[in-house]
C-alpha cells in the first residue's frame, strides 16, 4: 500500500484544461459562519497549483447531509467566500440545487484559465451522490468536457460516490492532488514501511469501531498502545474489576485473542496501570477525582473509568521516547473536560517531544492534538476520520484506488 505510485497533479498539463477537483470542504458551521477552515486551507497547495499551470479549476465536494435534497444551510456558499479570500483570482460559486444545473454550466463556460468555480454540495442530489449513481457521474464529467478530474479529499477517499470515484469512468484523465499524496505517503508508509521502532497507540470509545484495527495493526507494529473507553473491555478480558466502565460484553474473547496474539507475535500491548474514576461525569467540571490502580486498589463497582492514569501516562510517554515512527488514532479519556483531558495531554506531549514520525490518525485525536496545542509539533495530522481508520485496517480505499498508475 504505501508508495501507492499513483499520477500526481505534477504528472499532468492541465493549461486551458477543464479540471474537476473533488475537495472536502466539510467545514464545521454555526449560523452560517465557517468556525474552522482547516479544510479549505488544507486544499489551496493543490488548488493554487492547478491555477498556476493555468487550468479552469472547477471544485466540489459535499457538506453535512442534506437528508431531502437541497437544504440552504448547508450550502457551499459560505466555503466559496472563504475561499476568495485565500487566493488571488476570481472564484465564483454556482448556486445551484442539481450541482450541474444551468448555473453551473453558465459559470464553468464563462471561465478564463486559472480562474475557479466551486459547485454546491453533491449531496444536494441525494441517493445520486451517495449511491454512485452513473447518471450524476456522468454529469459531473461532462461539466469539465470529460477532461480531468483530481481527487484531492482523502476524507471522503473510504466512499465510493459519485463525485469520489463514479466520475473517473468518463473522464480522460485522473490524478491525486498533494494532500492525497501526502496522506497516501505518511499513513501507507507507517503501515507498510516504517521506520522501527513502531508504535501505535488506539484510544476511542469502542472496541467495535477498531476491531480490524487493532489485528492489522498487531501485524505491523512492535509496540501497540490501549487507552479510552476501548481499555475497560481490554482490561476485563484480563480479569480486572471495571465498575460501571463503558464495555462490550461481546468483545472480549476477542480482546483475549489479540493479548494472546500479540504475546504469540513478541508485540508489546500496554493497557492502563491505572485509571481516573469518578461515579459520574465530574459536576461541576472541575470537581475532585481519583485515581485508581488497576491490580491493587481495583475499580470500584460504582464508578467508571474516564481517563487513563498518572502512572499509565508515564508508562505510554516512555514506550514513545525510543520509537522513530508513531501512529496515534482516538484520545486517551473524554478529553473535552479539561479534568478528564490529562491522559490525552500527556500524550500529545510526548509525542511533541519525541523526534520520531508523528502520524495522528483524524477524526478525536486530530481535533485533541489541534486544540490543546500541540499540531505544530506533529509530522502529519490526517485529514480524515473514518478515511485514516480504513486506510489503518490495510483497506484499498475507493476514491485512490480508481486513480490512474504511474
Amino acid at each position: 500500500m504505501a508508495g501507492l505510485n499513483k499520477v500526481t497533479v505534477d504528472d499532468i498539463s492541465v493549461k486551458g484544461k477543464k479540471v474537476l477537483v473533488r475537495v472536502d470542504f466539510n467545514v464545521p458551521l454555526k449560523d452560517g459562519v465557517i468556525t474552522n477552515d482547516n479544510r479549505i486551507t488544507a486544499a489551496l497547495p493543490t488548488i493554487k497549483k492547478l491555477v498556476a499551470d493555468g487550468g479552469k479549476v472547477v471544485l466540489c465536494s459535499h457538506l453535512g447531509k442534506p437528508k431531502n435534497g437541497p437544504e440552504a444551510k448547508f450550502s457551499l456558499a459560505p466555503a466559496a467566500a472563504r475561499l476568495a479570500e485565500l487566493v488571488d483570482t476570481k472564484v465564483v460559486f454556482a448556486a445551484d440545487d442539481t450541482v450541474v444545473g444551468e448555473n453551473a454550466k453558465k459559470a464553468v463556460a464563462e471561465m478564463a484559465d486559472g480562474e475557479i468555480v466551486v459547485l454546491e454540495n453533491t449531496r444536494f442530489r441525494g441517493a445520486e451522490e451517495t449511491k454512485n449513481g452513473e447518471a450524476f457521474a456522468k454529469e459531473l464529467a461532462d461539466l469539465v468536457d470529460d477532461e480531468v478530474f483530481v481527487m484531492d479529499a482523502f476524507g471522503s477517499a473510504h466512499r465510493a460516490h459519485a463525485s469520489t470515484a463514479g466520475v473517473t469512468k468518463f473522464v480522460k484523465e485522473t490524478a491525486v492532488g498533494y494532500l492525497m499524496q501526502k496522506e497516501i505517503n505518511f499513513l501507507g508508509n507507517a503501515v507498510e514501511d516504517p521506520v522501527r521502532p513502531f508504535v501505535a497507540i488506539l484510544g476511542g470509545a469502542k472496541v467495535a469501531d477498531k476491531l480490524n484495527v487493532i489485528n492489522n495493526l498487531i501485524e505491523k507494529c512492535d509496540t501497540l498502545i490501549i487507552g479510552g473507553g476501548m481499555a475497560y473491555t481490554f482490561l476485563k478480558a484480563q480479569g480486572y474489576e471495571v465498575g460501571t466502565s463503558l464495555v462490550d460484553d461481546s468483545k472480549i474473547d476477542y480482546c483475549k485473542e489479540m493479548i494472546e496474539k500479540a504475546a504469540a507475535k513478541g508485540k508489546k500491548l500496554l493497557l492502563p496501570v491505572d485509571t481516573t474514576v469518578a461515579a459520574s461525569f465530574p459536576d461541576p467540571i472541575d470537581a475532585e477525582i481519583e485515581v485508581k490502580n488497576v491490580d491493587s486498589d481495583k475499580i470500584p463497582a460504582d464508578m467508571m473509568g474516564l481517563d487513563i492514569g498518572t502512572k499509565t501516562a508515564e508508562l505510554y510517554a516512555e514506550a514513545v521516547k525510543s520509537a522513530k515512527t508513531v501512529v496515534w488514532n482516538g484520545p486517551m479519556g473524554v478529553f473535552e473536560n479539561p479534568v478528564l483531558a490529562k491522559g490525552t495531554i500527556a500524550v500529545a506531549k510526548s509525542l511533541a517531544d519525541t523526534d520520531a514520525t508523528t502520524i495522528i490518525g483524524g477524526g478525536d485525536s486530530a481535533a485533541a492534538v489541534i486544540q490543546l496545542g500541540f499540531a505544530d509539533k506533529m509530522s502529519h495530522i490526517s485529514t480524515g476520520g473514518g478515511a485514516s481508520l480504513e486506510y489503518l485496517e490495510g483497506k484499498v480505499l475507493p476514491g485512490i484506488d480508481v486513480i490512474a498508475d504511474k
